[in-house]
């Protein structure tokens, strides 16, 4: 099965910059997307086979999450309180979670909330991580988990052009790049650097400074799946040559 995993920095947006013809080419099993900044009813956009299912912060243009899946789920859950309990309803209500269960995985599509400008939000980053952490792992004791999206966060050196600069920048804080390693070493695989381990290629560029044009970016999109799911994984990639957002899609194709 194919998955694709893209931030479209605004739906309405991208769509205007072929969204369509790019997701038609890739015709993956499913389709998650991040950074929606929609509400219900502001777009109608359906293709053919698939079902989709939409997460909407309270806030309107901003945050959100989709999946296009041409397999029927089991199960939809939106964000995490519905399997943490009320604690994690904080998390709730920017439309950053979408859970499908399947027989033999649940897929997770995700978009970390961004530490901003002075790391202003990092208390609450690093309190949205450990509640990730748990509610992935509270979901993989029953069934594998393959999860995907912007993460916001340049895991190593090899993951940004610029780390020495960029170091306790938002996104390359010793903070974040720690809770994603408490992460991997909890039963869980990056999957593209673990099958391109020298490879330096990114998923995101600044609007500002050509930065695209220059390659001077940021990998933040990822794949992660549960360890034991890591033998069944047969490619991962990163689609730099499709536009319409300032990040780029990438790619999972595994067994399952």
């Amino acid at each position: 099965m194919k998955f694709i995993s893209w931030n479209v920095n605004g739906l309405r947006a991208c769509v205007g910059k072929d969204f369509e013809k790019s997701f038609l080419a890739l015709d993956a099993d499913f389709f998650c997307l991040q950074e929606t900044k929609m509400q219900a009813g502001q777009l109608d956009l359906q293709f053919p086979g698939y079902r989709s299912y939409w997460n909407y912060a309270d806030k309107k243009g901003y945050s959100g999450t989709a999946i296009y899946a041409k397999h029927e789920p089991l199960a939809v859950i939106y964000g995490m309180s519905p399997v943490l309990g009320a604690d994690a309803d904080v998390h709730d209500h920017e439309g950053r979670v979408i859970t499908l269960e399947y027989d033999t995985f649940y897929l997770v599509t995700v978009y970390v909330p961004n530490a901003q400008d002075g790391l202003r939000r990092l208390d609450y980053r690093m309190q949205w991580e450990d509640d990730f952490l748990r509610y992935i792992k509270t979901l993989d004791a029953r069934k594998p988990v393959i999860f995907c999206g912007d993460l916001n966060v340049a895991h190593e050196e090899i993951d940004l052009k610029n780390p020495k600069t960029n170091h306790k920048n938002p996104g390359f804080t010793d903070e974040e790049r720690g809770k994603f390693s408490t992460l991997l070493a909890d039963g869980f695989t990056d999957t593209f650097r673990t099958l391109h381990p020298e490879e330096q290629i990114f998923s995101w560029w600044s609007y500002r400074f050509h930065a695209r044009e220059k390659n001077v970016g940021w990998r933040i999109d990822y794949f992660v799946v549960s360890d034991r799911l890591m033998p069944q994984v047969e490619s991962a990639s990163i689609h730099t040559d499709i536009f319409g957002s300032d990040h780029c899609p990438v790619e999972l194709v595994v067994t399952v």
